[in-house]
């Protein structure tokens, strides 16, 4: 297996090279899974949190650059634990002893933010999906800003005003379904950060 530094790994994650990604899994997931099934979760728990935690990073490489104080296995660790910690709050689990197998550092409010941010985006993601395919294109070839008039004409609709009504219902029907999920108002609750 082809080996990787510290800084290949986030020019790789920054690129979503599937090489760089791919050894991210195969030499770090196994110890967040170990974390994960010791405290409380699932498998699919693990999955879904070391995922979250390589878009964290992710999001933090692009949005403000990360440089590394300690390798890139302990902050990988590190940003998991911060996240299982957050579900197992969500869970009222998270008063249950914590064991924790490999070091971690202490990390910045920032990650909550960023994880954060995943976390409204797979919820729009979600909710976006369950919208009928001509919702989706109306609103893709708007946030694409695509005037009134050229989506009507791509979409065969009768004229610009009929573009704007649809553009308007199915945001709406987005943002009320968004606003029925029970996630929207765990991401909205502010972060308990003193317990982590």
């Amino acid at each position: 297996m082809q080996e990787f530094s510290a800084e290949n790994i986030l020019s790789g994650i920054k690129e979503r090279d599937t090489k760089v990604l791919n050894f991210i899994y195969d030499s770090y997931f196994q110890q967040i899974r170990a974390f994960v099934l010791n405290n409380h979760g699932t498998l699919e728990d693990a999955q879904d949190t070391y995922q979250d935690a390589v878009l964290v990073i992710y999001q933090k490489i692009v949005n403000e650059g990360l440089e590394l104080t300690c390798s890139f296995s302990t902050y990988l660790y590190s940003v998991c634990r911060l996240i299982w910690l957050k579900q197992l709050g969500k869970r009222r689990l998270n008063n249950l002893y914590t064991e924790d197998l490999e070091s971690f550092v202490i990390l910045g409010d920032d990650i909550f933010q960023e994880y954060e941010a995943v976390e409204r985006y797979k919820l729009y993601q979600d909710h976006f999906n369950k919208l009928s395919y001509s919702c989706q294109k109306v609103l893709e070839l708007f946030l694409a800003k695509i005037p009134l008039k050229e989506i009507a004409r791509i979409l065969g609709f009768k004229n610009e005003q009929y573009a704007k009504k649809r553009k308007f219902q199915c945001k709406e029907k987005l943002v009320e379904s968004i606003k029925t999920d029970p996630r929207f108002n765990e991401i909205k609750r502010p972060l308990p950060i003193n317990n982590y």
